[in-house]
């Protein structure tokens, strides 16, 4: 939901035609930069706490029997947003998206239809994703890998983290 609902402030600005977030703008520069924090900051726990955790793929967590508790999930949909807010590539996306979409002959009614969509195509992915990965052979499977891809990951969201500010200090 977090994702989905970070994605839908990028819909609602480029819709609205908020220039802000256009590239070489302050505050695009900005969501840069936190953005490449964020990503070595992620990057640096994945790779600290590689094969740390466990996944519970008991029958009774796979069919769902244990919930999270309140708490649980609004940390989960908190990082989601800021994970999706702080990637610059979903406010070029989206702009590029909706300057596609909503030239002058777009009326409002067909912007928050174009909006609409893109939210709910963005949420049914995220959703299929989180079903898929509550499917019991699935999540042995992912159980058995996730060392690997915690530090791969974690290694590619480094990477990236440098890149992207390499690209700001190479720009500025």
């Amino acid at each position: 939901m977090g994702i989905a609902f970070a994605n839908g402030v990028f819909i609602v600005a480029a819709f609205a035609g908020l220039s802000v977030l256009r590239a070489g703008s302050p505050w695009f520069t900005g969501i840069q930069l936190a953005g490449a924090a964020y990503l070595l900051y992620l990057g640096v726990l994945f790779m600290r706490h590689a094969g740390r955790g466990r996944l519970d793929v008991s029958a009774s967590a796979a069919a769902g029997a244990t919930t999270p508790g309140r708490g649980a999930w609004w940390q989960a949909a908190g990082m989601g947003f800021v994970s999706a807010a702080l990637n610059p590539k979903n406010a070029l996306f989206y702009a590029s998206l909706a300057a596609m979409l909503a030239g002058p002959q777009a009326t409002p009614g067909w912007k928050v239809f174009y909006g609409a969509w893109m939210f709910c195509a963005v949420l049914l992915w995220d959703l299929a994703v989180a079903v898929a990965i509550g499917n019991r052979a699935v999540l042995h499977r992912f159980a058995r890998a996730l060392p690997w891809l915690e530090r791969a990951s974690g290694a590619v969201l480094v990477l990236v983290g440098c890149l992207v500010l390499a690209v700001l200090v190479r720009a500025g």
